[in-house]
């Protein structure tokens, strides 16, 4: 069965500012998202804030010097906050799913088809 990786965008909250009712309601909402579609979902996380990330670069492409720098790549309004993996016989059958995440209620999920490899590196269908 194909996977898709839907991706969660939205503007980033610092959890410090929501009240222990507001983080308690949403957590609640993806609770009750993975209760509804467990069985489509091959799994999911959700990701620490974009103070917490580094961004590597390598100079001079592979075996070049890396460069590390604090902070995500790119200054964006919205930030990659998670992603599931879903199991879905096709782009609507993902789009289903997706439409779902609480995410999508106050930012955008975007939904990518994922490439799957044998053990020799050979793309499957």
């Amino acid at each position: 069965m194909p996977k898709y990786a839907a991706l969660i965008y939205g503007e980033e909250v610092d959890p410090a500012s929501l009240t222990e009712e507001d983080m308690h309601s949403e957590m609640m909402d993806y609770v009750e998202f993975g209760r509804v579609n467990g069985s489509s979902l091959a799994g999911g996380e959700a990701l620490y804030p974009t103070s917490t990330a580094t961004t590597i670069h390598v100079e001079g492409g592979k075996g070049g010097n890396a460069v590390f720098t604090d902070g995500p790549f790119a200054e964006t309004k919205e930030v990659l906050g998670g992603f599931y993996i879903v199991n879905a016989d096709d782009l609507d059958g993902a789009l289903a799913v997706a439409q779902q995440i609480p995410g999508a209620w106050r930012g955008h999920v975007e939904v990518r088809p994922i490439m799957e490899f044998d053990d020799d590196g050979n793309q499957l269908a």
